[in-house]
């Protein structure tokens, strides 16, 4: 599924080709990408919008309009967008919807599994929209270990399951996720409400150094995503512990193991990552000091 690093990829590659461009046609053959709404209203309604910006919050790509209005993109599990001059991608049984630019480029979304969602939202409803699903933004400058504490102290659920919950910090997903536990030394089993002040600030730090990561490498690859030039991410090569089970941890060399956390597939170092059942919670260990 793509992920912050890989959804700010195709932002990225998209934005020198769509921004200052107008929707001149729009096709969506697909009922699912729009539901409820009919697709054939939504795309006469996209046609004519005048692209402002770009832009991205967590794993939603938004084309922001001069108008006011965006197009939320969520990809999903498979889903990917193609940029090529009219007439020259090639022929796919998974395109979606084709957007003609007055350039005389498309845009095609492509999507094997068919979950992914086009949202054309009102200017006045864009932010509530988004703010309400998404928290804040792991690689904002403004963003503190403070504000991953504030969403953690009160969770009992395993630390890997609230941070996958995109209202605690958007964007990470289980790639990265057990990206930033390796790099932190934490057990994905952990519960959220159990970690010291030290542990938050060492997450923080590793969500962000996971996710910078995965973008240098310009996401990962492991079958679905593609760069809108067709090309693939490498960032699956560099992986520390996801998909990695048996194989040795960069660190100290135990092989990494596999178990389900939040019904996910999970890799991690049982030696660099301890797990202890009997962490008191952090409010507890506050007040005993």
């Amino acid at each position: 599924m793509p992920e912050l690093p890989e959804v700010e990829t195709v932002r990225r590659r998209l934005a020198p080709v769509l921004e200052g461009r107008t929707f001149v046609e729009v096709e969506i053959a697909d009922a699912r990408l729009t539901r409820p709404l009919d697709p054939v209203e939504v795309a006469r309604e996209l046609e004519g919008e005048r692209v402002a910006l770009v832009d991205r919050r967590g794993k939603y790509l938004i084309v922001r309009f001069e108008s006011g209005r965006a197009l939320l993109v969520h990809l999903r599990m498979t889903g990917s967008l193609l940029h090529g001059e009219r007439g020259q991608l090639p022929d796919d049984p998974h395109r979606h919807a084709v957007v003609r630019l007055d350039d005389g480029s498309d845009v095609a979304y492509r999507d094997v599994r068919r979950f992914g969602t086009w949202l054309l939202l009102e200017p006045a409803d864009v932010d509530t929209y988004v703010n309400a699903r998404v928290g804040r933004e792991p690689l904002a400058a403004a963003y503190r270990a403070r504000h991953l504490a504030e969403q953690l102290e009160s969770r009992r659920a395993p630390i890997k399951a609230a941070i996958l919950d995109q209202r605690t910090v958007a964007g990470v997903g289980n790639i990265y996720a057990d990206e930033a536990l390796w790099r932190a030394q934490i057990h994905p089993l952990t519960p959220a409400s159990t970690l010291g002040p030290d542990e938050v600030k060492a997450l923080h730090r590793a969500i962000r150094q996971a996710l910078q990561a995965g973008i240098r490498r310009q996401g990962s690859t492991l079958r679905d995503y593609r760069l809108p030039d067709g090309g693939t991410g490498s960032a699956q090569h560099e992986f520390k512990v996801y998909g990695r089970g048996g194989e040795p941890c960069d660190r100290c060399g135990t092989p990494i193991d596999k178990i389900r956390v939040a019904g996910r597939g999970t890799w991690y170092c049982p030696s660099c990552q301890l797990y202890s059942a009997s962490r008191p919670s952090r409010s507890r260990r506050q007040s005993s000091v």
